[in-house]
């Protein structure tokens, strides 16, 4: 590892499928399972991804020598990859099903509001939970019907395994199936590009990842805002996950202690997280 001690592989555009990102994380990170002392390796959730490489990157400057790297991937193969021993962290950004809580330890590293974004020029600034319901299941499917401009509707929805996909699911869908209609991406950063380049889509994506080059949507009258997240007044909340599974190594507790820490927290706060308290 020389005197490398941060890298972050895998940008937040560029997720590949569990299968694939297990397989790469062997090969790149065959030294950084449990068995290391010092190296610390994360793997899972597109929406945590970034996140974590900026916590990696300001730990690395104030710990010469340790080794974090963090991957994406999805929630999915996060989980997998803490269960395997292929990482000492698993990244979800969901919340564990009851079956999942018996097998894994988790720990919530902070909250972040799911908001729904749509290019600067749709003209829609409201939607309630029921209409996005009716977008994303196909029963919505010209924007006119919304209060916007005589031009179809454009879902753009998260590939299976994604955390996000499946806390969208279950704040909003209410057992109605996501239409297969829906584009799929697998990241936020691809969900972005597509809503800023095309006014009549709309997607769900990390609050704390949107920027200024989208609108994010009201829903029931409730703007996504980290103030109002605070409050509860805003209901598309999900929880960030580190996973964890049997014995982790102390160079992991260590890191997740940083990210628990004032400092940890504080940074992200600053990137438009909730922190934990």
């Amino acid at each position: 590892m020389g005197n490398r001690s941060f890298r972050a592989t895998g940008g937040n555009g560029a997720a590949v499928s569990g299968a694939v990102v297990l397989l790469a994380l062997v090969a790149i990170c065959g030294g950084c399972s449990r068995t290391s002392t010092r190296a610390v390796s994360l793997l899972g959730s597109t929406s945590i991804q970034p996140f974590a490489e900026m916590l990696a990157e300001l730990y690395a400057k104030e710990h010469p020598g340790e080794f974090v790297e963090v991957q994406g991937g999805g929630s999915t193969a996060g989980l997998q990859a803490a269960q395997s021993g292929l990482a000492n962290i698993g990244m979800c950004s969901r919340s564990l099903t009851a079956k999942e809580s018996l097998v894994f330890t988790s720990i919530v590293i902070a909250r972040d509001g799911l908001a729904v974004v749509v290019n600067h020029e749709n003209p829609v600034v409201k939607l309630s939970i029921a209409q996005l319901r009716a977008i994303f299941a196909g029963k919505i499917s010209n924007w006119n019907e919304v209060g916007g401009k005589d031009v179809p509707v454009r879902p753009i929805t998260r590939e299976e395994g994604s955390g996000t996909r499946e806390s969208f699911v279950r704040l909003v869908m209410g057992g109605e199936r996501i239409a297969g209609r829906a584009l799929t991406q697998e990241s936020n950063g691809a969900v972005k590009e597509l809503v800023k380049g095309d006014p009549a889509t709309v997607g769900y994506m990390s609050l704390g990842l949107v920027g200024t080059d989208l609108k994010t949507v009201a829903i029931d009258g409730v703007e996504p805002t980290v103030e109002k997240v605070l409050a509860g007044r805003y209901n598309l909340v999900r929880p960030l996950l580190f996973v964890t599974q049997g014995e982790v190594n102390p160079a992991a507790h260590k890191f997740i202690d940083f990210v628990l820490s004032p400092q940890g927290q504080s940074l992200l706060a600053k990137e438009g997280l909730v922190r934990e308290r």
